[in-house]
This record gives C-alpha cells, sequence and structure tokens, in this order.
C-alpha cells in the first residue's frame, strides 16, 4: 500500500493513516460530494469525520497519477481505466468527451475508484496439485466477477511455479498489457525465473515471448479480444502452459459470450479455478476441463 500512496494527495494519505487495524486496503473509492471510502476484506466503509470530496480534488488525485498532467491519465483512456507505475488501476466516471463516436477524455471527473494491488503469498500453493496431472501442470484458467481477486491470485501462481513452491520450478513469461501484474515492484513478486513483457498488447506479447524468451509457462490477464485467442491458440500449439484470467462465475456464463464458448469449445484449459466470497473470506474451487461449473 505505501508504495502506492505517493499517487495520492497529502489529505488523503492522512485519511487512509488513520483507518483502524484490518484486512489490507483493496481499492479507494472517491465520488464527488461524498467522503472517501476503502473496501477490505470486500465491504465498503467510510470513516465519521471524513470531509466531502469536490471534483477538484478528484482531478488532483489524476494531476499527481500523471506527473502534473491530467490530461497525460485521460488521453489514455480505452476501456474506462488506466493503470499507472506500480500497476495501481484507476476507474473513471463522469462526463465524457466523444469525437467520431469514440470516449476521448472526460469534461468533468465524478467518480474514482483505486484498485490497489497487492500480494497475497501462499493462496496459490494449496490449489497446485488440482491443477496438475500425472506430475504435470495443466493449462488454467481463473474465473471470478470484478474485484474478487483474479489477479491477486494469477500473480501468486505465477510466483509458486517460478520460485518452484509446490511444483517443479518452470519459466514463466507473463505478458503485461497494462501493468498489472509485474509492473514496478510487483515484478520482484513474481518469482526468479520470470520474464515481463510490460505495456505490450497480449497477442502481439505473446507471439514475442514464444519466439524469444522460450518459456515452459505463458501467464496474461483478462482474455477480452479475438486476437487475444488466436495467440493463445497459437501457443497451446507450441506446448506451452498456459495460465489466464477472465470475468465469470462459472463455465456456464462464459458461455453466453462467444468469445468464451469459441475458447471452453477449443479445450485449451484443462483447469478452471472460480473465486467466491462469503462473509469477506474468498473461496477458490477446482473443476477440471470438459466439466461444467
Amino acid at each position: 500500500m505505501d508504495e502506492t500512496l505517493h499517487i495520492l494527495p497529502q489529505f488523503l494519505r492522512q485519511a487512509l493513516r488513520e483507518l483502524p487495524p484490518g484486512p489490507p486496503v483493496e481499492e479507494l473509492r472517491l465520488r464527488a460530494g461524498y467522503p472517501l471510502s476503502v473496501v477490505r476484506g470486500g465491504e465498503e466503509v467510510s470513516l465519521p469525520g471524513w470531509p466531502a470530496l469536490s471534483e477538484t480534488e478528484l482531478r488532483r488525485v489524476l494531476e499527481t497519477a500523471g506527473q502534473g498532467s491530467v490530461h497525460t491519465i485521460l488521453d489514455q483512456l480505452r476501456s474506462g481505466y488506466v493503470t499507472v507505475p506500480g500497476g495501481l488501476r484507476i476507474g473513471i466516471c463522469g462526463e465524457g468527451a466523444m469525437q467520431d463516436g469514440k470516449l476521448r477524455s472526460f469534461r468533468r471527473v465524478t467518480s474514482l475508484a483505486l484498485r490497489v494491488p497487492h500480494g497475497v503469498s501462499g493462496i496459490a500453493r494449496p490449489l497446485l496439485p488440482e491443477l496438475s496431472e500425472e506430475g504435470r501442470l495443466c493449462s488454467t484458467l481463473i474465473l471470478s466477477p470484478p474485484g474478487l481477486g483474479k489477479t491477486t491470485l494469477l500473480r501468486d501462481l505465477i510466483a509458486c511455479i517460478s520460485n518452484g513452491e509446490g511444483t517443479e520450478p518452470q519459466r514463466v513469461g507473463v505478458v503485461d498489457e497494462r501493468g498489472e501484474l509485474g509492473s514496478g515492484p510487483l515484478r520482484r513478486q513474481l518469482g526468479s525465473r520470470t520474464d515481463v513483457l510490460e505495456n505490450c498488447p497480449k497477442a502481439m506479447g505473446t507471439l514475442m515471448l514464444l519466439r524469444g524468451m522460450a518459456p515452459q509457462v505463458l501467464a496474461v490477464d483478462e482474455i477480452t479480444a479475438p486476437e487475444d485467442l488466436q495467440a493463445i491458440q497459437e501457443a497451446a500449439g507450441c506446448g506451452v502452459v498456459l495460465l489466464a484470467t477472465a470475468h465469470g462465475g462459472n463455465t456456464r456464463e462464459l458461455r453466453l459470450r462467444p468469445l468464451y464458448r469459441n475458447l471452453l469449445d477449443q479445450g485449451i484449459f484443462r483447469r478452471f479455478v472460480s473465486i467466491s466470497q462469503t462473509e469477506g473470506q474468498r473461496r477458490y474451487t477446482v473443476w477440471k476441463g470438459g466439466g461444467e461449473a
């Protein structure tokens, strides 16, 4: 958390220092006209006495993240969020500025969601026996609704495989298109045999790693486009073990979307991990490919 606080104005840093002991902060929610709220343990709370935020203060957060320029951040928008160095994802809402039918920037910013990256060491190791078959790691797809920790689990899974914790150590290539898996200090959390390609589209980066780094395992976050699927298909044909994430609670939900229906029909992933949450506790469920869950 301390490594990401530098993008916040001083008054917000001070507010966070007033938080009582508890679970790690997962998200910060900033809304114009309301106090700062934090999400931890799956619950969003705001402390009494915290003042309401203004649009000016929200823009100040973006200005700090953009190293002095709000436009540095706003002009990067493609999917409603941007990622700044260190892996911090900033989601943005407000009044969009459109050009030729496309969102180009924001005239007003009224809400920010800052998703704080953090490693949770040890959560993947108990899953590894279930992710292997005859002693070999299987290609695995991690599923959950937004905000339940797909990227956190993937990051720890990469580290375990790279360091040989609970499995044979292997070289892992990571395509980190948005800088959320291994950007900045996060790279040291991914293990000693991990090579990270940052700020490169998944489809292009997958092929670059295959040709140049000879990974035994290839990891990507959030399959979202047909070209991502094509690159994954090519990697699977090269004998590389694949690790990836997708939004969805189960394979039945994935099949409602043509891209993922095609992915499932290919049979590339032999294991699936779904993440759910009950009373603030994450639950990880593993099942084999070919089954529906």
